[in-house]
């Protein structure tokens, strides 16, 4: 029984030896298994990628030209609900008049704004604005809006406070 027990011991041993040591001389073996695994035909890279890419690849293999010219024609036609983002975005500030913000619908605090003219007001509000009465931070403090959406949204504080 001692033999038994003496070899199970062993056999053990070495077992162990040979996992340490094979992990030992592959110190980033993790590290190019996932690099295996993102480059070759396996799909993972594709299901990990951005859904916008996929769907563009996708739009670009399956469309004709004119249908791809039509799209993006369409897409650069849509217009920007100014309330959407106003309500998304400006309330928190335009709408309690928080750090001098103007209030939307007080026609006497946006006279002196709107005779400046559509320009400033998208300038001011596109890249931030610090004066006497108060501040603005850059879009409103939302990085992620696009100018068209800001110029909608001032547009739309414009004609709800006239």
């Amino acid at each position: 029984m001692k033999i038994y027990l003496i070899i199970f011991h062993l056999t053990l041993f070495l077992f162990g030896f040979i996992f340490v040591e094979h992990h030992l001389r592959t110190p980033d073996r993790a590290a190019a298994s996932r690099q295996s695994l993102m480059t070759d035909n396996s799909g993972i890279a594709a299901r990990l990628a951005a859904v916008g890419q996929i769907g563009t690849a996708q739009a670009q293999s399956t469309s004709t030209p004119t249908q791809v010219a039509a799209t993006e024609t369409a897409a650069t036609e849509t217009t920007v609900d100014g309330q959407k983002v106003y309500q998304a975005s400006c309330i928190a500030c335009h709408g309690a008049g928080i750090a001098g913000a103007p209030m939307v619908g007080n026609a006497a605090a946006w006279a002196s704004r709107i005779e400046a003219g559509a320009d400033s007001l998208y300038s001011n509000a596109i890249n931030g604005f610090q004066g006497s009465s108060g501040m603005m931070p850059g879009k409103g403090g939302n990085a992620s809006l696009s100018d068209d959406e800001v110029k909608a949204a001032v547009d739309y504080m414009v004609t709800q406070s006239q």
